[in-house]
C-alpha cells in the first residue's frame, strides 16, 4: 500500500488507511510505537493498551480477581 509524506503543522506525517487500523485493532488515538528496522519505519501498537479501563470495568462488575 502507498501513502505520501504531507505537512501536518510544523510536523509531517503520512494517513493510515483504516482497513490497516482496523486490522492491528487501532483507533484514533491509540498508542503505538515507532522504530526503524534495516532502513524502514516499523509502527508498532504500543503494549497494554486500554488495561486500565478494563481494570476498571471490571472492578465495577465485581469481576476482579482477589490474591491471597
Amino acid at each position: 500500500m502507498k501513502a505520501n509524506i504531507i505537512n501536518i503543522g510544523n510536523s509531517q506525517g503520512i494517513i493510515i488507511p483504516s482497513t490497516l487500523l482496523k486490522k492491528l485493532n487501532l483507533s484514533f488515538k491509540s498508542s503505538v510505537q515507532l522504530e526503524v528496522e534495516n532502513g524502514s519505519i516499523v509502527i508498532k501498537p504500543a503494549p497494554r493498551q486500554g488495561w486500565a479501563e478494563a481494570a476498571l470495568e471490571m472492578h465495577a462488575a465485581g469481576d476482579a480477581c482477589s490474591w491471597g
